[in-house]
């Protein structure tokens, strides 16, 4: 007789979008979470302050626990990886972000558990191809950095795979931002960065266009607000919807002018804005658009209305950012 199934398990849940993905499920009142992570950086614990789950697993552990446990998980939501896009060193990214990802899926597949993982919109590369996720696209993407290969090759594999889970979705993630990013440093969202800027000196510095078709300030991104981020997650992982990989934005492209002056609009400060070079060593792999087609989910269901620019950024800078709060 098979064991009933209770838990539901988030990898990279004391980073950024899995500790808020953890607190989501709280909120729809589920906290029978096992959480994954490493959790050795003290600067991340905060993230999991207040949360309620069963038991926390070292991302080390995780493969040992499984087979113990997986006959009793329901869903995985895999969000734990490495993201340092300027990181040149292949093998990290190889073993956290593909071979880490191929154990979660061929866990899922033995013992018939859905799954949501997190892929990127750094697959796109530079745009040439377009941002549909039209699978038969995806073995023609070149991305610009080992993160971005390293997301691909595991879209790749998992197309290619004829035992799947029962349902599986890989979402790109275009430019997420909001609360429980401070641990990231430089790889923290140019709101975070900006924010403190305007704290520190009333200005902020933003990359100067190298590309003449483009103002300075005027490159452009899909900025997607973290709690529009799990919510489709969690839709999709419930909804039923054809397995397979989906864009996750809003949609509609933005420039970092418009981010940073919707900053100082929530701040009630008049904006001021300085222009300096992008660092040499992102210079050519920076992207200068990007904007998720948002067809194909839409067309399969999705109803959700997400956050403009100007209100995830007033929700980020007055809710969380000048409370150094985390959700």
């Amino acid at each position: 007789m098979e064991q009933a199934r209770k838990y539901i398990v988030v990898t990279g849940a004391a980073g950024f979008i899995g500790s808020v993905m953890t607190d989501y499920l709280n909120s729809l009142g589920l906290s029978n979470l096992i959480l994954v992570d490493d959790f050795s950086s003290s600067e991340k614990a905060i993230n999991l302050s207040g949360k309620q789950y069963v038991l926390k697993v070292h991302r080390d552990q995780f493969e040992e626990w499984l087979e113990t446990h997986a006959p009793l998980v329901t869903a995985i939501y895999h969000l734990g990886a490495r993201t340092d896009t300027p990181l040149q060193d292949r093998k990290i990214f190889r073993h956290l972000n593909l071979d880490y990802t191929k154990m979660i899926w061929e866990y899922c597949c033995r013992y018939r558990i859905a799954l949501v993982y997190a892929s990127s919109a750094a697959t796109y590369g530079d745009g040439s191809l377009g941002y549909k996720d039209d699978e038969a696209l995806i073995p023609d993407l070149r991305p610009l950095n080992p993160y971005g290969e390293s997301k691909n090759d595991f879209d790749i594999w998992a197309l290619q795979q004829k035992v799947q889970p029962p349902h599986w979705y890989g979402m790109k993630f275009f430019n997420v931002y909001g609360p429980n990013e401070y641990h990231k440093g430089r790889m923290a969202s140019v709101i975070f960065h900006a924010f403190r800027q305007i704290q520190a000196g009333g200005s902020v510095k933003l990359f100067r266009s190298h590309k003449p078709e483009y103002d300075d300030g005027g490159q452009l991104r899909d900025f997607v607000y973290v709690k529009d981020v799990v919510t489709v997650c969690e839709w999709i992982l419930n909804s039923g919807i054809a397995s397979g990989i989906y864009n996750l934005g809003t949609g509609e492209a933005r420039t970092f002018n418009d981010l940073v002056r919707a900053i100082f609009s929530a701040l009630d400060h008049p904006a001021r804005i300085e222009y300096i070079d992008t660092p040499e060593d992102i210079r050519e792999s920076y992207q200068y658009f990007t904007e998720a087609d948002m067809d194909k989910i839409r067309e399969r269901g999705l109803k959700h209305r997400f956050h403009t620019l100007e209100e995830g950024v007033a929700d980020y800078v007055k809710q969380y950012l000048l409370h150094n709060a985390t959700w």
